[in-house]
């Protein structure tokens, strides 16, 4: 199978090399465009959001026990306190498609239950809560609240769905767990790994900390000084793995965030620059794929025009905060409310690059059957909301 894929792949780089229109000016702007979109992602997302990602996911997979992981998030664990936890971590966390994937698969190989696992996943980007202030403050009080509680029901029922599609699998995991022996003694109190995690959550969100528009009092103020609160939390951190962590341990936990950073940022980049030749930056007309085409079929409220905003939204990437100016244009250009929520719900929690990635993660049935299900319950809460204010 590994050959098989070698040898695709390599075929398939020789045809387009072969075949490529490169005399067509729409072909020569889309490859540039996915070097633009690399670089705009190396510029924006990998020191500020990726990096601290992928430092929380090696620090749960060196610290956090299976068992703990197991008791709060595995498949047999209290449904209403993992779904409940799993639902609104966007709120807290802010992050992308992508920056979310280190964490995922942090708690994920550690032994989180597939469904607590990929609510997890679906809230982290969608649940954003400037995202959601910007969406009501910008494109109408009605998407913005509309977005809010769809994206945690979503996430909820998705993971729901999950649990239960792939309920045989979950079941062997359940009983794999029950004879796990105990976890060894810690000299370490929960206290103390509560301020570690939580420092590092919160060097994730300053650091990341997008400008946003002046009239957003609060969150224009944490901007002004997020990175003077980001250096705070880098001393405090520094200060806890002194004090708190041996030599050995910082070096395990170095090695675990290597482990991540290797097989995770290959793929994201080589998914960025796809999405990039595809459909260009976001706001930018200059993909192979020209926006006006896509303004045109997601007009009115139609199953067909919801279902391609949902499929157009999964598969482009958005950085945090850049679904809101791209919506308010295609709806200047004639762009449904239906199809708009519809966008808004798929968008942010999907990508390329997140789909190239947690195929990876938990292998590509489920990975199809997720991207199904975020497609089709963004497509049907499209065309219900779409009929509601029509």
């Amino acid at each position: 199978m590994k050959e098989r894929n070698i040898f695709l792949l390599m075929a398939g780089v020789f045809l387009a090399a072969f075949y490529i229109p490169l005399e067509n000016p729409r072909v020569i702007s889309a490859i540039l465009e996915s070097f633009y979109m690399l670089q705009d992602y190396a510029q924006k997302h990998v020191l500020t959001c990726l990096i601290p990602a992928f430092f929380i996911a090696g620090a749960i997979a060196v610290f956090i026990s299976q068992a703990s992981v197991l008791k709060y998030f595995g498949a047999g664990a209290n449904k209403i306190l993992s779904y409940g936890v799993a639902s609104v971590s966007g709120t807290v966390l802010a992050v992308c498609s992508c920056t979310v994937l280190p964490l995922f698969a942090g708690i994920y190989t550690r032994g989180a239950g597939i469904g607590p696992a990929t609510a997890f996943l679906y809230s982290g980007p969608a649940i954003n809560i400037l995202a959601i202030i910007l969406s009501a403050r910008i494109l109408g009080i009605e998407l913005g609240i509309a977005r809010a509680v769809g994206a945690v029901i979503f996430s909820i029922i998705i993971g729901l769905l999950m649990h239960f599609i792939f309920l045989k699998e979950e079941r062997e995991k359940e009983a794999a767990a029950l004879t796990m022996p105990p976890p060894p003694e810690d000299k370490r109190s929960l206290t103390q790994y509560a301020a570690y995690f939580f420092t590092m959550v919160l060097i994730l969100i300053f650091a990341a900390w997008g400008k946003p528009p002046e009239s957003v009092g609060f969150f224009n103020a944490v901007y002004n000084v997020h990175w003077y609160l980001t250096l705070i939390l880098l001393v405090f951190l520094a200060i806890m793995l002194k004090l708190w962590f041996e030599k050995d341990e910082i070096k395990d936990w170095l090695d675990s965030t290597w482990d991540f950073a290797k097989k995770i940022f290959p793929l994201l980049l080589a998914g960025v620059m796809v999405a990039g030749f595809l459909m260009g930056r976001p706001g930018l007309d200059s993909g192979i794929i020209p926006e006006n085409y896509i303004a045109a079929l997601v007009g009115g409220n139609s199953l067909w025009a919801n279902l391609l905003a949902s499929v157009f939204g999964a598969f482009m990437y958005f950085a945090t905060l850049t679904e809101v100016p791209i919506l308010q244009g295609l709806l200047g250009s004639g762009m449904g409310k239906g199809p708009a929520l519809a966008l808004l719900l798929a968008g942010p929690a999907l990508s390329l690059p997140n789909m190239i990635v947690i195929r990876q993660i938990m292998g590509t049935k489920k990975t199809a059957v997720y991207i199904l299900l975020v497609i089709i319950m963004s497509t049907l809460a499209g065309k219900i909301f779409g009929t509601i204010m029509g």
